[in-house]
């Protein structure tokens, strides 16, 4: 692998890489490691399918693209029957896909519950150390499980839109509180503002102080919005040194999440490993190592 075809952020090169980084674990830590340390920043999108994740991510990285140099990963789901995947997220992502400064690849989620694939750390630390200084995230769209975004990104939006459910959904645990900025998409359907009330009062009663926007991914209204609180949320992190503790926490998961993908592999059936599965399993940010 040619390290200054991977650092000059040639498109073949890294998509190469991360083949390598999906079918070869070994091979890819190995190339990861010969390449230089880099800053980048990992943005998740999270929220519930038809919310309009896939069309706010290409507009989303069409304009960080202005000042910096954008990757994104959109996770698909794997067929349960046949492991595939249709990687049918970048159809969404014109603008993304023509922009020659934006990366964009597709990786199948494996059948990962948590909504994301099991070779996004490697793969989000290759993409970084290529150059690019802005890493967004899609994860699969799977509702209340799609959780493992907070040990992989620095922030995390949750896109949410009227009329699919969410004002059920944001009354459970788990996804409504991973959340560092709110998107409500769709604004120009009835109910939005509506959600947007509901979701600050939420807010409020829970005393979490999180920002919530309206957006309309398809005209690409409030998306320059949204970008400014996208940095502003970032510079937050950097000034009070928070993102320190979040790398470290991811660099932690992602070593626990490598064993317990090896355990299930090798010892599926050993009934003794129970509990170190569910230790890594319920693994959480906040958790003391």
């Amino acid at each position: 692998m040619k390290i200054e075809k991977l650092l000059s952020k040639d498109p073949l090169w890294i998509s190469k890489a991360l083949t390598t980084v999906e079918r070869d674990p070994i091979a890819g830590k190995e190339l990861i490691d010969s390449l230089p340390e880099r800053e980048y920043h990992v943005i998740g999108v999270t929220g519930s399918p038809g919310a309009g994740k896939s069309t706010l991510v290409d507009r989303l990285a069409t304009e960080l693209s202005s000042d910096h140099s954008v990757a994104i990963i959109a996770i698909d789901p794997s067929s349960p029957f046949t492991g595939g995947a249709i990687l049918g997220d970048r159809i969404r992502m014109r603008h993304a896909l023509e922009n020659d400064k934006i990366f964009v690849r597709s990786m199948a989620s494996r059948g990962k519950v948590g909504g994301l694939s099991p070779a996004i750390y490697d793969a989000v630390k290759l993409l970084g150390k290529c150059g690019f200084e802005k890493i967004i995230v899609e994860t699969v769209g799977a509702g209340q499980s799609e959780t493992d975004i907070v040990n992989l990104a620095d922030i995390v939006l949750l896109i949410l839109a009227p009329g699919i459910g969410d004002e059920i959904q944001m009354l459970k645990a788990g996804i409504m509180e991973i959340g560092d900025i709110y998107v409500v998409n769709k604004m120009d359907v009835d109910g939005a503002a509506s959600l947007v009330n509901k979701i600050k009062a939420m807010l409020a009663f829970s005393d979490r102080k999180k920002e919530v926007i309206l957006t309309n991914a398809v005209s690409g209204k409030n998306v320059d919005k949204l970008c400014a609180l996208v940095e502003k949320e970032l510079s937050k992190l950097i000034e009070t040194g928070l993102i320190h503790k979040k790398r470290a926490h991811r660099e932690l998961f992602h070593k626990l999440n490598s064993i317990c993908e090896i355990i299930q592999e090798r010892f599926l059936e050993d009934e003794k490993l129970d509990t170190l599965l569910e230790f890594i399993k319920n693994f959480d940010r906040g958790e003391e190592a």
